[in-house]
């Protein structure tokens, strides 16, 4: 495992929870008043994966909360998920960056040993990128979320599916319908590799 820390060693998310929030590794945890490591269910077979914590998320410890996070919920709830028994939700970095800003490459660096142990213990087959940042972070550092949008990638076994990030949706609606051939892409994924009998609503 490359980085600053050594976590092979850890197997379970409590005890790398209690790491990542001693974690030192670059700037943004001054600035920050939480470490917001992910929410969800550990035994999860779909990890939704988005850029950094805002405001609401550094207040309440908690990702995907604000109102990215409540359109999030609702497309899942769409699709026949919640967040505490089929998805884990995770960013890149774990501290919020000043004003929301971007995480830098250099701030992505120092955090990506805690994503990818994360990964590790969670060990999904089903992975959603949720914007340009996870994009670029996790497949192609030179991806464009407009373009790459809407294809699954395979990465070691892990299927990967890049969509708009829910703030992108409330900035623009009409990149909705777009989203939503994404996600019901994930279904049918799911569908086929984890439960043949998954209920949605609405695919």
């Amino acid at each position: 495992m490359e980085g600053l820390w050594d976590l092979s060693g850890i197997g379970h998310l409590g005890e790398l929870e209690k790491k990542v929030s001693a974690c030192c590794s670059c700037g943004l945890r001054e600035g920050c008043r939480a470490v917001v490591f992910g929410e969800g269910n550990p035994a999860a077979r779909i990890v939704l994966c988005g850029e950094g914590p805002g405001a609401d998320e550094d207040r309440l410890g908690r990702p995907f909360v604000g109102k990215a996070g409540q359109l999030l919920d609702r497309i899942l709830g769409v699709c026949g998920f919640n967040r505490f028994e089929h998805v884990y939700i995770l960013n890149t970095v774990k501290c919020r960056p000043p004003g929301n800003r971007i995480p830098s490459e250099e701030e992505r660096k120092a955090c990506r040993p805690n994503l990818d142990a994360q990964l590790r213990i969670i060990s999904p087959p089903i992975m959603v990128l949720l914007g340009a940042t996870a994009l670029q972070e996790v497949i192609d550092p030179g991806g464009r979320i407009t373009r790459d949008r809407g294809r699954w990638v395979e990465r070691n076994g892990v299927f990967i599916m890049p969509t708009y990030h829910p703030a992108a949706l409330l900035r623009n609606p009409a990149l909705k319908a777009d989203a939503w051939k994404d996600f019901k892409q994930v279904v049918y994924k799911y569908r086929e590799i984890v439960n043949a009998d998954h209920y949605s609503p609405h695919c």
